[in-house]
């Protein structure tokens, strides 16, 4: 990816005539281009990594895979939130890790975990680089120095069970490599998070992932039979069978770890066959808590969707669902829902009547294929357009949380609020966007995008609003993240989720696997 942006150059998106004109309209964004330093323009902290630790670790994984280059450390210097790219942006000195290791093995991770330990240097695992919520942040806490272990050398499809249904992935593989080796065998993962075409499989199990086929293929933790992780006391192999009554499922305790824990190093996940069958179908209803009841009523029926979402009257009339067409036309009056179902001919035909059936009970009225097809199609492509947003002048980032269904209105609400109110206090209108991303029989996951003005620090800005927002969520019955994890930004919140006692036991767990603290500091654990 590019290092002060989403992704690929190549798929930037200019904003058009009908963004800008929203822009400054609606919120007053006196639209530009700004200039942006170019990477050998940015001034970073020297590395701080001894020359003798740097031919000590790399003996252990070759001088090739230790990194020092200040390219090598920019690149994974954090992730992509908004936070982070506005950082990118400032000419004044940035913090990197002191160097970059990229191990092939277990053997080579747990050697360097060891010298890490023993030399008191901090370790930040790297997969696709796509954390939003600070996960790569190079948080040194009192550790002299700081590596970065990217993981993409951990790369293969070490075996597939066709028989059981699962397959055992290299935590290094990214979403698209993942489904062209289980492609080629006939089969597919079916996790399509946003940040698919770079998030990794070991990412995805490390920060409870959640895709946008989770109707039908549930998230991430749903899908993982067994793991293994690479810790500085020692290696977990966890997962015997499908199902067990052995106490405590151990496998938790890495799932959503964000490497704080240890280094997963394989994933044996769920599979199932490349669906041949696909239908797709659109729906508008008159407004929100319309199409929300029809969202409960499909999931608590049962009828099996495998994507199934709704946006909010904002978000449908700036068309952010299609990406495409973003700020160009209103596809219609009310709240757009997008289904799609996957599987055999007769499965796909029998689901989608019966989810039909109870969507136009439920007061929906089709739009057919095509806003469907068009979500798809561009359903990868949103971030590209933040980029252009912010080098325009604009404040944009996303945020999410989850509660149970009686509990979305109020929810909603108050989060919209917060923002709004925050964003107001700093000179500028808010748009706040809402969709309901991923459902379940109790309660569903809200998605919100918002785009304001930037004022003055817009770093601080955005930190003041996700803060009300943030606080927003604990007041009201929400979770501090559904899906993008905990990292540094949302820990000062994992009090209020977790409590004080969970508190004392993700310590525990953490002085029981990494008693030196040198993995991931200042992330998820209070």
């Amino acid at each position: 990816m590019k290092w002060n942006a989403w992704g690929d150059p190549e798929q930037a998106k200019p904003l058009s005539d009908g963004i800008r004109a929203l822009l400054e309209q609606a919120l007053g964004v006196e639209t530009s281009t700004a200039a942006e330093l170019g990477a050998d323009e940015v001034r970073l902290r020297p590395s701080g990594l001894p020359d003798a630790d740097r031919d000590s670790l790399a003996a252990i994984v070759g001088a090739d895979y230790c990194r020092v280059d200040d390219l090598g450390r920019l690149l994974r210097a954090g992730g992509k939130s908004t936070l982070d790219l506005l950082r990118r942006r400032d000419s004044g000195e940035q913090d990197a890790p002191d160097a970059v290791l990229l191990p092939r093995d277990e053997d080579e991770i747990a050697a360097i975990l060891r010298y890490c330990t023993d030399h008191r240097i901090a370790v930040v695992p790297f997969g696709g680089g796509t954390s939003v919520v600070g996960g790569l942040d190079p948080i040194r806490a009192d550790f002299p120095a700081l590596v970065s272990l990217d993981l993409r050398r951990l790369d293969e499809l070490h075996s597939i069970d066709e028989v059981s249904g699962e397959a055992e992935l290299g935590a290094g593989l990214t979403g698209p490599d993942a489904e062209r080796l289980l492609g080629e065998r006939g089969f597919s993962l079916g996790h399509f998070p946003q940040s698919f075409q770079f998030a990794t499989i070991g990412g995805f199990a490390a920060t409870r992932s959640s895709g946008q086929d989770s109707a039908g293929y549930g998230r991430f933790n749903d899908m993982v039979r067994g793991l293994r992780a690479v810790t500085p006391t020692g290696v977990l192999d966890l997962g015997r069978a499908p199902e067990s009554a052995a106490g405590p499922d151990l496998r938790q305790l890495l799932i959503g770890s964000e490497g704080t824990f240890g280094i997963i190093t394989r994933v044996r996940v769920r599979v199932h066959p490349v669906p041949p069958a696909t239908r797709y179908e659109a729906w508008s209803f008159p407004d929100f808590a319309t199409g929300a009841d029809a969202l409960r009523a499909v999931v608590q029926t049962g009828t099996g969707p495998t994507v199934i979402r709704l946006s909010d009257e904002a978000e449908t009339g700036v068309n952010l669902a299609t990406t495409e067409n973003i700020g160009e036309k209103q596809i219609t009056g009310g709240c757009l829902a997008i289904t799609a179902f996957e599987g055999t001919e007769a499965h796909v035909a029998s689901r989608h009547a019966e989810t039909r059936a109870v969507l136009q009970a439920a007061g929906g009225t089709s739009l057919g294929e095509e806003p469907a097809r068009a979500w798809e199609h561009g359903r990868f492509g949103a971030p590209y357009l933040r980029d252009s947003l912010l080098s325009a002048g604009a404040l944009c980032e996303t945020l999410e949380t989850a509660t149970n269904w009686s509990n979305v209105p109020a929810l909603k609400a108050a989060v919209t609020e917060a923002l709004t109110n925050s964003l107001g206090e700093s000179g500028t209108a808010a748009l706040v966007l809402c969709h309901i991303s991923h459902v379940y029989p109790t309660g569903a996951s809200l998605y919100f995008t918002v785009v304001s003005a930037q004022r003055g620090n817009p770093i601080e800005q955005w930190r003041k609003a996700k803060a009300a927002a943030s606080d927003a969520m604990m007041r009201t019955g929400g979770t501090i993240t559904h899906h993008h994890a905990v990292g540094a930004d949302h820990r000062p919140w994992m009090r209020d989720e977790v409590g004080d006692l969970g508190v004392a036991v993700l310590r525990a767990v953490k002085a029981t696997l990494d008693p030196a603290g040198i993995l991931n500091p200042g992330k998820l654990i209070p």
